[in-house]
């Protein structure tokens, strides 16, 4: 599922079982490359939401 379809809890039990997954082993070199390639799309989107939340919330407290 792309990214900006999934709600940032969505992202980041995905990513949360991605490291359970590569953490665990048993996967080939090339199943740990795909694994390790999303991981890094779901912390990137998921550092991204966290960025705009923090921008929407400092806005609002320098409103005030």
């Amino acid at each position: 599922m792309p990214e900006d379809k999934l709600s940032y809890e969505a992202a980041r039990e995905e990513l949360v079982e991605v490291v359970r997954r590569l953490e665990a082993g048993g996967t080939t070199l090339e199943e740990s490359l795909a694994l390790w390639e999303r991981g890094e799309v779901l912390a990137g989107w998921c550092q991204e939401w966290l960025d705009g939340a923090r921008q929407r919330l400092d806005a609002v407290l320098e409103s005030d």
